[in-house]
Parts: structure tokens; sequence; C-alpha cells
């Protein structure tokens, strides 16, 4: 055992090594150091918890045709932020940008579920409608993907559409991870954690389900290999150059995991492990669209300390020009050491990128109650400034 235990750890120290050369050799832990506004980055709307709200997190954005932007949120009510709590999805119109944002909530979808509904990912299809997905939660066994479709800018929603029908179980897809692949395919990652027959487990049998017809029908992938038994969960995809697929997963390895499809979504390649240094926490890659590289926002904790590694803290960007085999350009964005920042959507507004996250505090127990919407400028991103 005390040999398996010290191979792990020299593993993950080379696998640190090789995240801070491929980083361009800077020290994340001396960079936190610095203030938000010297990091450029803009708080633009915090969405704390109030009276018969006690929590506000994970969402997504959509870019309307009338040049408004919507956030849309979970947006707990009741006495009780935890992920089984109730909660229905509410929005906030932004008209400048992102630059300002409405101050009340508007009901976008009510709560239809045993427990509540979550975790949002919203799509512009190619056909010019907008895909809403989020997770419907009926019990700590019954959790599926669903998707609504709106052809009026987000005024009404179709009936739901269950995005998981050959499988029962408790699946968990995150915010803002839906894709539609070049050819037009509809691609999404979930991992499940339960389901008949079944204990809950932490460590996820991840898929990926896909649609060839908008929405109306989805297949499920081949289950991704994981011969070494790693702990994974929260997948997300992203679309490759090449017309492959990379799948990132987080993790109990001390990184961010990779796993590959090279046949558009059906099978998936052995589980890898990426450079990405990271926590028990989720990674949000998207391809910036002015450059073509690929924008990772995670967190790149180095810390030593194996309590300090577990934290969500600091909250970093890299940039990557080699489709995610490394990584460079490591910004921090939040560093607060009692923050806890994770589940992290992303869109692209002209010469910015707008994130919204979960930024709560954690000694006070509000690490996944409060969400932030920033910006950064993409220029600032490729400086080699910190």
């Amino acid at each position: 055992m005390k040999t398996k235990k010290r191979a792990f750890t020299v593993e993950i120290l080379l696998l640190i090594a090789l995240a801070i050369q491929a980083c361009g050799g800077g020290d994340s832990r001396q960079e936190s150091q610095a203030s938000v506004s010297e990091r450029h980055i803009e708080r633009k709307l915090v969405l704390h918890p109030g009276e018969d709200n006690p929590r506000n997190s994970e969402g997504d954005f959509i870019a309307l045709k009338d040049g408004r932007i919507l956030f849309v949120y979970s947006h707990y009510y009741g006495e009780s932020s935890s992920d089984h709590a109730t909660a229905f999805l509410a929005g906030r119109y932004s008209s400048d940008q992102g630059e300002t944002w409405t101050t009340e909530d508007e009901e976008i979808i009510p709560n239809e579920g045993g427990m509540n509904v979550m975790s949002v990912s919203l799509l512009r299809l190619q056909n010019g409608d907008i895909a809403l997905f989020y997770l419907r939660k009926n019990d700590t066994d019954d959790c599926i993907p669903m998707m609504r479709i709106s052809k009026d800018e987000a005024k009404s929603w179709s009936a739901p559409i269950s995005c998981i029908t050959d499988k029962e179980g408790y699946f968990v897809l995150n915010n803002d991870r839906v894709i539609q692949l070049a050819d037009g395919r509809l691609l999404l990652s979930v991992a499940r954690h339960a389901g008949p027959g079944m204990e809950w487990s932490g460590k996820g049998d991840i898929f990926a389900y896909y649609s060839d017809d908008n929405g109306q029908t989805w297949q499920s992938s081949e289950e991704v290999p994981n011969p070494e038994g790693i702990v994974l969960q929260e997948p997300g995809v992203v679309e490759l150059k090449d017309g492959s697929i990379l799948m990132v997963i987080r993790s109990d390895a001390g990184v961010q995991c990779y796993s590959y499809s090279r046949d558009r979504g059906k099978s998936w390649s052995q589980v890898e492990k990426s450079t990405l240094v990271s926590p028990v926490s989720p990674a949000t890659i998207e391809r910036i669209p002015s450059t073509g590289d690929l924008l990772a926002v995670w967190n790149n904790n180095l810390s030593e300390d194996p309590d300090r590694a577990k934290l969500r803290t600091p909250l970093n960007a890299a940039i990557s020009r080699d489709e995610g085999k490394t990584w460079e350009n490591v910004k921090t964005l939040e560093d607060d050491p009692d923050g806890w920042y994770c589940y992290i959507a992303m869109e692209f507004v002209g010469e910015e990128v707008m994130l919204g996250y979960c930024a709560g505090n954690r000694p006070a127990g509000t690490g996944l109650s409060v969400t932030n919407l920033s910006k950064v400028r993409v220029d600032w991103l490729y400086k080699n400034d910190y």
C-alpha cells in the first residue's frame, strides 16, 4: 500500500511539473496574491441569496437576436440550499452586452421536478431556434436531462423532451455543456451515479448522448472506458478542428481527465490524465471565436498542502493553441482564499468573454449559493503579464 501511495504521489508531482512547464513556468500560488482588479476581471452582477432564496447557482448565457443577453440559472426557494432542495429556473437580461442586468428574476421554467430543476445549458441551434437543457430532479435515483425549444427568442418554450430514454437513474449534466457539431449533431455528456440495482456512487459512469434531429430523439454512446477506476464526474465536450471530440472530465486524480471520440460521439477512448492540475472540481473549455484557440476556466490549484489542494480557489484561465494538449498564459481571475469558484458558463461578447460562476464563501457555507457574472477581455488572456 505504501508503494502504491508513493507511486501515486510521484505521478501527481510529475503532472504538476508538466503543467507548470506547459504554462511557461508561472507559479499560480504566487500570482494569486494580486487583487482581482489587477486581474482585469470586471464583476457586473452578483446574485446573492436572500429571503426565501437561499441559493442562486449554475446557469448559462444566450445571445438573443434583438441584441440582449439572457442568463438563466437555478433560483432556489424555501429554506435549504442543498443540491436536492426546491428550485426553479430564473432569468436576467442585459441590453448592453453584459454591462448591466435586470434587477428582478423572471421565471423561465417552474419547478416541475419532485425536487427541483437546475443546471442550465443554452444553445443557439443551426436552424435559428434556441435549445434549453436542464436537469429534472425527482429523487436521488431519478435525475434526467430535459430539453425544450424556443422559436420566439425565449418568450415561450416547447414541452420538455427527455434526453435519456434508454436508461433510468441519476444522471448529471453540468451547466453550459451541450454543443452542436459542425455537421448538425447535438452532443452532450453525462455521469450516471445511481440507477436500478445500483447503489449511489460518487464514481460516475460516463456516457455521451447525441441527436441528429435537433433533439427530438437521442441515442447513447458506449460507456467511456475507465480501466484504472478513477473517480470520474461532470464531463463536458468540445469539438476539435480535426472533427474529433474532446471530453474533459472532473476527477479525483489531481488533474482533469480526457477522453476522445473519432466517430462523432458514438465511442470514446480510454480515459487519460491531462496537464490541467485540478482539485475535484469541473473545468469548462470552449473555443475562442476570434482566434480559434481553446480557453479553459478552472481551479489551477497547485498547493502541496492536501487540505488546501481540495479547495476550489483560485479561479484561473489558460489558452491552448494545440487543441488541449498543452496550456499557456495561466491567469488568475479570482483569488479569495475563502472563495469557492466553480460551474463556469462562457459567452463571447465582442472582444470580451462573459463568465457566470458560483462564487460564494466557503467558511460561511455559501460556496454554491452566490453567482457572479463577470467580464474579461480576450486580448488580456493572451498577454504575458500576470
